[in-house]
């Protein structure tokens, strides 16, 4: 068997590791004799050997991974058992070339691969698929507690036997397999957590604290192996937001562009999780491993926003006015810009809001192997993933009276800039006398006239998301000749994802316009002085509402079962990969070639409305794919590794993207029908018919090792002629099944659907620059010190459904990252920065469902310092101090990239410290 095949069949990544670095190039193994030989000298040597430990042991794992790897990846591992070397899992990966993230107040908690956002790349556990905390298929990384992870590795570049491929890349957790450890090791740690930007709503803290525990050991001769981790995480997060409903006037002399309306809250964040992880290895017989591993995750994320909404130029309706000739005014991108002034009549609406997302999330499988000494292999695994999500976004208004130009009303100067708007108030909205729980500005509509007097709004979305899978393959190495291995393998994906809306009107009980907030129920006054606006009257609505004084009306309207949605996606997967291993004399050609076949069903059921009248429907489609994927790799003996990858890639669209609910009705506007005939059928909603983003890939890397094979540069070059892209956009639909609205019957069943669609692709390219360098390869004085990290730059050019260039989500035209780090005789430090162009970011909007906006620029700032005591009584013992964004970098969106002034959101978290603790036995 060749080496390379004996380093895959059951070596630990560590060892793994460490035999990239002493056998590249090598044709035939050693003799059994040598063999002991060389063990028996090694031992004389590690008496007096250095062992590299922490951070740099972390790294040189994750070199020798990408060394070893036929795919294009890159990696973290923890330094330690139950240990990263960030604070989450999230920040982590974003630490890696060419990857970064998106943060949710202040935590890291989607990632970017290649510019691109999380809708672009799959994540898995162990290899396996999962499903999400979030609407879409990408997982939010803070679902997953940083302590339960032993590795994550990220693939640039797939192979046919990659199962669950990503356009951009597939992310893989691993978690700790305990035979691979071959110790036993029980491992305690704790850390406290604190927010300096403190404690902004009556009822938060600013401190917290995170314990987690881990035990791994082998029995029976190291023929049973258990694993086992348990993490608790109770932290707080903290948020100062400025928020606008957008931006009024033309740009135009004497018509400036201003702010349109305020809606700017703080938002205290309680994070509370749990997680368990375990796994279970069984050497049932020297050819044959059982494995299972499951994970359990109790999620519960509350957050209380409480703020003010202000119509300020978009207020005509609701009585503000504003006079264009008292402001001052400066020039801007887009035009005369109103830097300061006044708006007069303005009433107000506060808001004490209440975000609570509370997730189970539960995974795990199955793995039996077998590899027999005639080079024949097996496996069948089993694997599931179910996350059961209540996301609950209730809404509580209060004010100076109902209705509209009822209450009384405020006259309010602004200064608008960059980092948004800062107001001066003439009220006292702390004043429980004069603010009641009401309508201020009639959102409710007329009662009179079918409206209510709306004091709120509670919406409940319930998602269920379940996936389960099954995979076999069979192997065969071979000893000799070109090919060093074949890999035949199926799997079967069955995932379903569900959400069933439940959403009510607040309203005052006994069919009141307004009454007075229960003094019991008043909490400390919360501070918006960021703003200008001094201190507002805070209280907890649910427990008004469960008090009776303020009630809960169903909302009976068409639009909320239009959110409904029940999806099921069946994937049935092929593949066959061929292993090559070539000496070359001066070199090793290794790698593969592939193809994978994939035949997805799909398939939507939900409500569709003909003018008005709730029907039910079903609609999906059946399809092909065929991924044909190469990964060659030349190794020379001068520690030089060029790689070449071509594929072809997909990445299915968000499942909420391909719900069945629609709405459509009768068009008699013959210029937009699609045929030229009228009447038509035009409407809007999902679409269960979407075809996955496709693209053919070439990926090529120069790469250069050196220190022993601790140090590394490389260079990556990408290129993906996207052919296929989903867009929202007006289509042609065929309304073939569909009930037809009443009365007018149309000329044709061909129509229009406003929804996402598959359109024309385009181009994205680039190219990432990284390394890996410790600094003794300078001069031993440096011994300790070193810097890791890369700079990435890519390019796009899309067009939309019109033939338009489009603005992919979460598309930054740079990334960077670096980290500059010293580890010597059990001290450690290091500082890391991570910086990411501007992109089209992911917010919460309406009711809890997603909005884009343009994210400006950021560059987040870390430090650790920690020690790690080796030898004497508190041998085992690591400690740290950690501190996340040092800067205090906002993270902010605005109405274009050009414009710095449009700010819409601007989103302060202050710094966070930590500082812990963790014992080793």
């Amino acid at each position: 068997m060749k080496i390379r095949n004996t380093l895959r069949a059951g070596a630990s990544t560590t060892a793994f590791a460490i035999a990239a670095f002493t056998l590249p190039g090598v044709a035939a193994a050693q003799d059994t004799q040598n063999q002991e030989a060389q063990v028996e000298e090694q031992e004389e040597e590690d008496e007096d050997a250095i062992i590299v430990t922490g951070f740099r042991a972390a790294l040189d794992t994750a070199v020798g991974e990408k060394r070893e790897n036929d795919l294009i990846v890159e990696s973290v591992t923890a330094e330690d058992i139950g240990r990263l070397p960030d604070a989450s899992i999230g920040e982590s990966i974003a630490r890696l070339p060419g990857v970064t993230s998106q943060r949710l107040n202040g935590r890291a908690n989607v990632i970017s691969i290649r510019g691109l956002g999380p809708d672009f790349s799959q994540t898995t556990l162990n290899g396996r698929e999962q499903t999400s905390t979030s609407d879409s298929r990408a997982v939010e990384f803070d679902q997953y507690p940083s302590e339960i992870v032993n590795q994550v590795v990220v693939y640039k570049t797939p192979s046919a036997s990659l199962v669950g491929q990503g356009l951009v890349g597939t992310i893989d957790i691993r978690t700790i397999r305990p035979l691979e450890v071959n110790e036993q090791i029980l491992a305690v740690g704790v850390r406290g957590s604190y927010a300096d930007i403190g404690a902004l709503n009556a009822g938060s803290d600013d401190i917290g604290y995170r314990a987690n525990a881990t035990f791994v050991d082998q029995f029976a001769d190291d023929t049973i192996g258990v694993a086992l981790a348990v993490a608790y995480t109770n932290e707080p997060y903290q948020l100062q937001e400025f928020n606008a409903w957008g931006y009024a006037g033309s740009g135009n002399a004497g018509d400036p562009l201003v702010i349109g309306g305020n809606k700017s809250f703080v938002t205290s964040t309680s994070l509370e999780r749990i997680g368990f992880n375990g796994t279970f290895q069984a050497e049932l017989t020297p050819e044959l491993m059982l494995t299972v591993d499951g994970f359990y995750s109790n999620f519960d994320d509350e957050s209380i926003k409480r703020g003010i909404e202000l119509p300020l130029a978009f207020g005509g309706f609701f009585g503000t006015t504003f006079d264009p000739a008292t402001a001052t005014t400066i020039s801007s991108p887009d035009g005369e810009f109103a830097q300061s002034g006044t708006f007069e009549n303005v009433e107000g609406v506060i808001r004490n809001d209440i975000f609570q997302r509370e997730a189970d999330l539960y995974s795990g499988g199955i793995n039996l192997s077998w590899e027999g000494n005639d080079g024949w292999g097996l496996f069948a695994d089993f694997g599931y993933s179910r996350t059961d999500r209540n996301e609950l976004s209730l809404e509580s208004y209060s004010g100076t009276g109902y209705d509209r130009l009822n209450g009384a009303t405020d006259t309010i100067g602004f200064v608008s800039d960059t980092d948004g708007t800062f107001f001066s108030p003439t009220l006292d909205y702390s004043d429980p006398n004069q603010i009641v729980l009401t309508d201020p500005l009639g959102w409710g509509g007329d009662p009179n006239n079918g409206g209510r007097v709306q004091a709120g709004y509670f919406n409940n979305r319930i998602i269920e998301d379940e996936l389960f899978q099954y995979q076999v393959g069979i192997s065969h190495d071979f000893v000799t000749g070109f090919l060093s291995s074949l890999r035949f393998g199926l799997s079967y994906t069955d995932r379903t994802k569900s959400l069933t809306p439940d959403e009510f009107f607040i309203q005052p009980a006994n069919g009141a316009t307004e009454v007075p907030i229960p003094s019991e129920f008043l909490l400390e006054s919360t501070d918006l002085s960021y703003l200008g606006l001094g201190p507002i009257v805070s209280y907890d609505a649910r427990d008004i509402i469960e008090s009776g004084t303020l009630i809960l009306t169903p909302n009976l309207s068409n639009d909320i079962p239009a959110k409904a949605y029940d999806i099921s996606e069946e994937l049935l997967r092929a593949y066959v990969q061929a292993d090559v291993e070539q000496d070359l004399g001066a070199g090793v050609l290794t790698g593969n070639v592939g193809v994978q076949m994939v035949y997805t069903d799909q398939n939507s059921t939900g409500t569709a409305f003909a003018n008005g009248e709730q029907v039910d429907v079903s609609l999906g489609d059946t399809y092909w794919d065929v991924l044909p994927s190469a990964n060659l790799s030349l190794r020379l003996d001068s520690d030089w590794v060029f790689r070449l990858a071509a594929s072809r890639q997909i990445q299915r669209a968000r499942l909420d993207a391909m719900r069945a609910a629609i709405g459509y009705g009768i068009n008699n506007n013959v210029q937009d029908s699609p045929t030229g005939l009228a009447p038509f059928i035009s409407g809007g909603g999902g679409n269960p018919r979407l075809r996955p983003y496709r693209a053919n890939a070439v990926d090529f890397n120069v790469e250069r090792y050196f220190a022993g094979g601790s140090g590394v540069v490389a260079l990556q070059l990408f290129y993906k002629d996207i052919v296929s892209y989903i867009d929202g956009s007006r289509t042609v639909f065929d309304y073939t099944g569909f009930p037809l609205p009443a009365g007018q019957e149309p000329a044709t069943l061909i129509g229009t659907l406003d929804s996402e669609v598959n359109t024309g692709g385009g181009d994205f390219y680039g190219g990432e620059l990284s390394i890996t360098l410790p600094f003794d390869v300078f001069t031993s004085a440096l011994d300790g010190f070193g810097v890791t990290g890369g700079v990435g730059y890519t390019e796009t050019k899309i067009e939309n459904f019109e033939g338009n260039e489009d603005v992919i989500p979460g598309y930054s035209e740079w990334v960077a990252n670096g980290t500059i780090y010293y580890e010597r005789g059990g001290f450690n430090a290091r500082a890391s920065a991570r910086y990411r162009s501007e992109f089209l970011g992911d917010f919460t909007g309406f009711g809890g469902s997603p909005t884009r906006r343009q994210a400006r620029a950021e560059t987040i700032i870390d430090a650790q310092i920690g020690y790690n005591f080796e030898g004497g009584s508190l041998d085992g013992l690591s400690i740290f101090l950690n501190g996340s964004n040092l800067t205090n970098a906002p993270f902010v969106a605005q109405a274009n990239a050009e414009n710095d002034l449009l700010v819409l959101d601007y989103q302060e978290y202050g710094r966070r410290f930590q500082i812990g603790a963790t014992i080793r036995f």
